[in-house]
């Protein structure tokens, strides 16, 4: 075939969207596919290295593929088809997954591993050929570029530059505009649409009739695209009615309820239970009502008058705020939440609408640089099932943390761990000993959690005790509940393994670790039980 080259002014202008489009699509792809997969698999380092991973093997291909049929085929018709088939399989990408990933949303539930290993694999399948397809598009659209050797440089140059501007606006505009203005699926859509309009562009410019055999790509994609998107993404299970559902930029957020009226706040994989509310209760018996008890570790006489001031990092919909209320009335409270579309669920779903709660829509870490001091307690619940985020783990944001509470203040975080296995609870508990003089640990009954109670003074595990003899008759019922619970829950503090710093944290190795060896040894048959 006999070799083209772009030569008007309006072709090579083409040229260059075309390489910006891909670009922009190429990173757009990838940030979405994170999403798309977290809201089932999570975003754990081994999530993220096998996208990254992949794609990079997928994009080696298509350069060197990409190379060879620009030299044989050096045609501005061959490089447009190639790049509307490209936005086609894009297209298709959340089209497919998204049975698939239903199908694995479920399996999650059912702890079925089985499954789940098998519909991530899928998925990651799915991006092989289209973004080996984008990976074509540097190297032909630099074949066609180029007119002389002379200026290779100039052209080469051009194109990068090009490609990586793509890439810029591909990495920001899903994750600060579409995925939370218009969910993941659609934000698919947009970028394969937007690559698909540039190549049957391209390909008319080229030929009328080969454009007009394409076009029922967009038509397919159209029609999958209605079938696909009805329902939601993870349909609630049986006994459960589905509230609200929405997509922001951090997580898929789902309240459900069921017959008696309780709500529950899912999140991603749906596997863990966030914030839970009922209209006439307010004690659940879980994670979030020992955080109650943290303060009442101080040495006695430690009574309910001495709580002036709390700060919670992992606001969720507000269920350790809601009890706090009922038990300290117009307690000062203030709420971290990184996620404001949890926050809004929170509001409209679970009454978090206290006045005296002030919510902060904020990274944990950095969100607690802002406040101020003198706070009794501080709970940290920012929890990803199974995972707490490293750098809420490490002796320097513990540090921060003291320096905001008061000289009888408390640090209460939400630890993860199995019924064998309290390596991260106990390389907490060491890394926390860093800090405090003193570290208490309750095991949350029936639950795969820890809480761990950190205090500014020496404090031991007696004064729990000696404060709940010494509470006033007026103490609220549910305080009264909630500190016999702690009591019982109370289990040996042991401090081993390694000491998480803002250098080295490695909390999702340890985690990763746990959850491999609790599915080998049958962790499946203990949690359906």
């Amino acid at each position: 075939m006999s070799e083209q080259t772009v030569q008007t002014p309006r072709q090579r202008r083409l040229l260059y969207v075309a390489v910006l489009t891909s670009g922009m699509t190429t990173l757009a792809v990838e940030i979405s596919a994170s999403r798309l997969l977290g809201s089932v698999f999570g975003t754990s380092n081994i999530v993220w290295a096998n996208i990254i991973g992949l794609i990079l093997i997928y994009l080696t291909a298509g350069y060197f593929i990409g190379g060879r049929i620009a030299d044989r085929w050096p045609t501005p018709l061959m490089f447009y088809t190639l790049l509307t088939w490209a936005a086609f399989f894009s297209g298709l990408i959340p089209l497919i997954a998204r049975p698939i990933l239903r199908l694995a949303a479920q399996a999650v539930q059912d702890f079925d591993a089985a499954v789940t290993v098998g519909s991530f694999l899928s998925v990651l399948v799915l991006f092989a050929v289209p973004v080996t397809l984008l990976g074509f598009v540097s190297p032909f659209a630099l074949r066609l570029a180029l007119t002389s050797v002379s200026d290779s440089g100039r052209t080469a140059g051009q194109m990068y530059a090009i490609s990586t501007l793509g890439s810029i606006i591909g990495n920001f505009t899903p994750v600060l505009w579409l995925i939370p203005a218009i969910g993941t699926t659609r934000t698919f859509l947009v970028f394969a649409g937007l690559l698909m309009a540039v190549g049957l562009m391209g390909v008319a410019g080229q030929s009328r009739r080969a454009a007009l055999r394409l076009l029922w790509m967009p038509v397919l994609l159209l029609l999958l695209a209605i079938i696909a998107l009805r329902g939601p993404l993870r349909p609630p299970s049986s006994d459960m009615t589905l509230l609200y559902e929405d997509e922001s930029a951090y997580n898929l957020i789902q309240v459900v309820q069921d017959d008696e009226g309780y709500r529950y706040l899912l999140l991603n994989e749906g596997q863990g239970i966030h914030s839970q509310w009922h209209p006439t209760q307010i004690y659940f018996r879980r994670t979030w009502g020992f955080f109650l008890a943290a303060p009442y570790f101080n040495a006695p006489p430690f009574g309910p008058e001495r709580v002036q001031r709390i700060a919670i990092i992992g606001l969720a919909a507000g269920t350790i705020t809601r009890q706090h209320q009922a038990v300290y009335p117009g307690l000062p409270m203030d709420g971290i939440e990184i996620d404001p579309g949890i926050v809004e669920a929170g509001r409209r779903y679970m009454d978090m609408t206290m006045p005296n709660l002030n919510v902060i829509v904020e990274d944990g870490r950095f969100g607690l640089s802002r406040l101020g001091d003198g706070y009794t307690m501080i709970g940290v619940d920012a929890y990803r099932v199974p995972y707490v985020p490293w750098h809420l783990t490490t002796v320097e944001f513990f540090r921060e943390v003291r320096d905001h509470l008061a000289p009888d203040g408390v640090l209460a975080i939400n630890v993860g761990r199995t019924s064998s296995d309290r390596r991260l609870v106990e390389a907490m508990t060491r890394t926390l000993f860093d800090v405090f003089p003193s570290v208490h640990t309750l095991d949350v009954p029936d639950a795969y959690n820890s809480i761990l109670i950190a205090t500014v003074q020496p404090t031991s595990s007696e004064n729990l005790i000696a404060n709940i003899g010494a509470l006033p008759p007026d103490t609220s019922p549910i305080l009264r509940e909630v500190l016999a619970d702690a009591w019982n829950a109370l289990v040996p503090t042991v401090a081993s393994g390694p000491r998480f710093t803002d250098d080295r944290a490695p909390v999702e190795m340890l985690v990763d670790r746990m959850v491999v060896e609790f599915l080998l040894r049958g962790g499946i048959n203990e949690l359906a039980q």
